[in-house]
């Protein structure tokens, strides 16, 4: 991850303003060295999750999904969002900005409950979404069957490479937290979908180098999990579930939350996804009594007597 704002790091168009903001909270605040250091790489971070995207609310909810996804504690996000926020005001504080991305988003609570899982039927719309007859719809149908029928991490989607899926046995190796190597599964409709994509795979890298990631852009490069988000949002919005609703997150949230609905054991779960205590994975449980409860609330006639 992009950790420092300085000459020999991945530049963006908003790098020099905060290496101005970073003076002004030394020079003018006195605020201590390890202070700035940790101001600077929250704004390293967030200036590489941007990418070349401008700040938007939008961009800025995706960077905190992004960190709750690796799994920070919200004390640090907070810490993290503040950094944002403060460069931000001074953006707009200078005049160098008309408004601030970060205005109306709220911070983090001591402890973040997990994103509402969308129900079976929202799901199939989503991954099925894109259109067949498009490159990049070919495409975005393999990423988003394999975030959900894998359950994998955005950022193990997109670090995935060619030789760690096996589509014969339809598995893939995915590297987790840790680096840790992990076997998932993948369901017939990803493996299908990843064999309508490869040979739009061969076309997109035609024109540079083959990264070897399964998953490229439009220029051919390895697709970034800023992408990711901006893809599974624009899918997202067009069979009607709010950005608000959506991440590559959520996919993840809700494969486990289905497959604990549809019977399957804890220690199963906790397998595919790659958590490395089974406590982790026992809030699934909790979210699945959840949906009992609701449906036997709708369905039962003597549940509201």
């Amino acid at each position: 991850m992009y950790q420092e704002i300085g000459p020999n790091a991945r530049r963006h168009p908003l790098d020099r303003r905060a290496n101005d903001y970073l003076s002004v909270l030394a020079v003018e605040r006195g605020l201590s060295q390890n202070t700035i250091s940790a101001y600077r790489r929250d704004l390293g971070g967030y200036l590489a999750f941007l990418g070349e995207q401008d700040p938007s609310p939008g961009m800025v909810d995706g960077f905190l999904a992004s960190l709750h996804e690796e799994g920070m504690r919200s004390t640090t996000i907070a810490r993290k969002l503040a950094a944002v926020r403060g460069f931000h005001r001074f953006l707009v504080g200078e005049g160098l900005s008309d408004e601030d991305p970060t205005r109306f988003t709220e911070t983090p609570r001591t402890r973040m409950g997990l994103p509402k899982a969308l129900d079976v039927d929202e799901t199939i719309r989503l991954v099925e979404a894109p259109p067949g007859d498009t490159n990049l719809g070919k495409r975005d149908r393999a990423m988003l069957e394999t975030l959900y029928g894998a359950a994998v991490r955005v950022s193990e989607l997109v670090e995935l490479d060619l030789p760690e899926v096996d589509l014969d046995t339809r598995t893939a190796i995915v590297r987790g937290k840790g680096n840790k190597q992990r076997m998932v599964p993948l369901g017939r409709p990803a493996v299908a979908a990843i064999r309508t994509y490869l040979p739009v795979r061969l076309q997109l890298c035609r024109s540079r180098e083959d990264p070897g990631a399964v998953f490229l852009n439009a220029r051919g490069a390895r697709l970034t999990r800023q992408g990711v988000f901006g893809i599974v949002r624009k899918h997202a919005l067009r069979v009607g579930i709010p950005a608000s609703r959506i991440s590559p997150h959520v996919l993840r949230h809700s494969a486990a939350t289905h497959m604990v609905e549809g019977g399957a054991d804890l220690r199963t779960v906790q397998e595919i996804l790659g958590h490395a205590s089974v406590s982790t994975t026992q809030v699934y449980t909790r979210m699945s009594l959840q949906h009992l409860h609701e449906v036997y609330v709708e369905a039962h006639p003597r549940a509201l007597r």
